[in-house]
């Protein structure tokens, strides 16, 4: 699958968007790309996952025990990814603003942990992520995500492995170019 064809099947399932949108990093951007959409059809989300586990280092398939996501987002690619490498799925939440795991999740120390992300743009909630999941035993050996919106220069603390790098430039509030200041911002992420 190549980036043609990932951003075909984002076209196709209305999740690729054009307009004025703020991130949940709270920076603003003209492109959004709504996972959950691309997600909602359980055989496009195998077909995204797959390619990106074929991305990862050959060996990472016997080198995982578990992969956790951060909510909302990662959860449901995160499932699909455990799903396809016969590994655990568990997700970390912000029940009071910070990531930790609830609903009964443990993990033994040592336990080598994918993380799953549904897209990067600065990393910090990647990294948010990576330390709760380290502060409960985990060994996090790897992250991925299926689009890095930074095209490879987030930083989340692991190595990284995108299914699709874009390029998409995003703002801060008080630094918008004209084109997008003109535009109605509105929120489509999972956190307010």
């Amino acid at each position: 699958m190549n980036d043609d064809d990932i951003l075909a099947e984002f076209r196709d399932a209305g999740a690729l968007l054009d307009g004025h949108f703020i991130l949940s990093s709270g920076l603003h951007s003209a492109r959004y790309l709504q996972c959950a959409r691309v997600l909602m059809d359980p055989r496009r989300a195998a077909r995204l996952c797959g390619a990106l586990l074929d991305k990862l280092p050959p060996d990472m398939w016997q080198r995982i025990d578990a992969v956790i996501a951060p909510a909302m987002g990662g959860l449901i690619c995160g499932y699909e990814v455990a799903r396809q490498l016969g590994a655990q799925s568990m997700f970390v939440e912000r029940p009071q603003g910070a990531f930790e795991l609830r609903r009964g999740f443990a993990l033994e120390a040592g336990t080598r942990v994918l993380m799953m992300e549904d897209v990067v743009t600065t990393g910090l909630s990647s990294r948010e992520a990576i330390a709760a999941i380290r502060a409960a035993g985990g060994d996090v050996v790897h992250a991925a995500c299926l689009v890095d919106r930074s095209d490879g220069s987030a930083d989340v603390g692991v190595p990284l492995t995108a299914l699709l790098r874009l390029g998409v430039p995003s703002y801060r509030a008080d630094a918008l170019p004209p084109e997008l200041a003109a535009l109605p911002a509105v929120k489509p992420g999972s956190r307010t």
